[in-house]
């Protein structure tokens, strides 16, 4: 599959995933989902050790849970493109990624742990993508009471990542 954001249409997502799109570029969403994965453990093990367990204030998520929140916003994308490609006519719900970390319980555990679950999701979802002929990957259902197109929720999975590179960068080294 060879795909660029600049195929996707507005009314294949919903206006708030602007921004992570925007992030990824005209690039090709496969080459990134099998390259980026690479660059993310590289920059995660880079980090201090006690670095991984630090809040830059009360409330915020540790690099630890930005990692795990990662995880299970892919495999929710994943899942999301999955149904709408099934032609599952379901509406699909939004996720809490509040509630989601907060019983996440990822400072209990290893930065190995997170980084080998991380690439796991990431290589199944590789799969999952390359499944997809470039007609599935245009089908539109409905996540969290918006449009979303199978391909768009690559995208997605690849901008909200690059999104909290950027953050951890800013905020927390």
């Amino acid at each position: 599959m060879c795909m660029t954001s600049i195929e996707l249409d507005s009314n294949e997502y919903d206006p708030y995933f602007q921004a992570y799109i925007n992030r990824v570029g005209m690039k090709n969403i496969m080459h990134l989902l099998k390259e980026s994965h690479k660059s993310i453990i590289s920059f995660i093990t880079s980090i201090e050790v006690e670095k991984l367990s630090y809040r830059y204030a009360e409330g915020k998520w540790t690099v630890k849970e930005i990692m795990l929140h990662l995880i299970d916003t892919e495999r929710v994308f994943a899942y999301r493109a999955l149904c709408i490609a099934r032609k599952d006519k379901i509406e699909l719900s939004g996720f809490d990624q509040d509630i989601f970390v907060a019983h996440s319980d990822a400072d209990n555990r290893s930065i190995d742990s997170l980084l080998s679950e991380y690439e796991s999701v990431r290589m199944a979802t590789i799969s999952l993508f390359e499944s997809f002929d470039q007609k599935t990957l245009t089908t539109v259902g409905i996540a969290n009471n918006s449009a979303l197109s199978v391909r768009a929720a690559a995208y997605i999975i690849v901008g909200h990542e690059n999104h909290h590179v950027q953050v951890i960068k800013e905020r927390y080294l």
